[in-house]
């Protein structure tokens, strides 16, 4: 099955995310975590095919995590969700191999990235 890794400190942000993947690809599943460190333990039983990360949260950033999972899974599609769009984060972002989806969260947004993600 493929999964979708969905990590936001807000519970709006991870409802919304969680909300346009199941309604593009229903028979997915979603490993959902409200943070970077409740993230690596979602990931430690199954890899998952691709993650969306908001970039601001408390403790680990998105782009932290984003490293750490990009060492331990090398091809994992990875997108950084922000509403912080300024060309510097966009570089960090790109430069960890992942691609940068601007909030507000939209359906367009999230079905561009699978699409891109080839899933």
């Amino acid at each position: 099955m493929t999964t979708v890794l969905i990590v936001d400190d807000s519970r709006l942000a991870r409802d919304m995310v969680s909300s346009v993947v199941s309604s593009l690809r229903p028979d997915w599943g979603l490993a959902i975590a409200a943070g970077g460190e409740e993230a690596l333990k979602l990931v430690e039983a199954q890899a998952p095919d691709a993650a969306i990360i908001d970039v601001n949260m408390p403790g680990m950033d998105g782009l932290t995590l984003a490293g750490i999972l990009r060492e331990r899974f090398p091809t994992l599609a990875m997108g950084i969700l922000t509403a912080n769009v300024q060309e510097a984060l966009k570089k960090r972002a790109e430069a960890l191999g992942c691609r940068f989806i601007p909030k507000p969260i939209t359906t367009d947004k999230i079905r561009t990235f699978l699409t891109e993600a080839g899933l």
